[in-house]
């Protein structure tokens, strides 16, 4: 189970797309966006830290995903 409410998920896909969403494909979503911003808060941990702080910033995320 993911930290993301499915029920958000699933309204980001309609918006995306305008079509309707079963549920295990909010699920999928949910859990492939978990993962990439558990990926992304490591790589600006490491920003953050090389840049002697102990809060990350929004900086920091957008550096991240570059």
């Amino acid at each position: 189970m993911t930290e993301l409410p499915v029920a958000a998920v699933d309204r980001i896909i309609r918006k995306g797309s305008g079509l309707r969403v079963s549920n295990s494909a909010a699920v999928e979503l949910a859990k492939i966006l978990e993962e990439e911003g558990i990926r992304i808060s490591l790589k600006a941990k490491v920003l953050a830290e090389h840049a002697k702080r102990k809060t990350i910033t929004a900086e920091d995320i957008r550096l991240a995903l570059k």
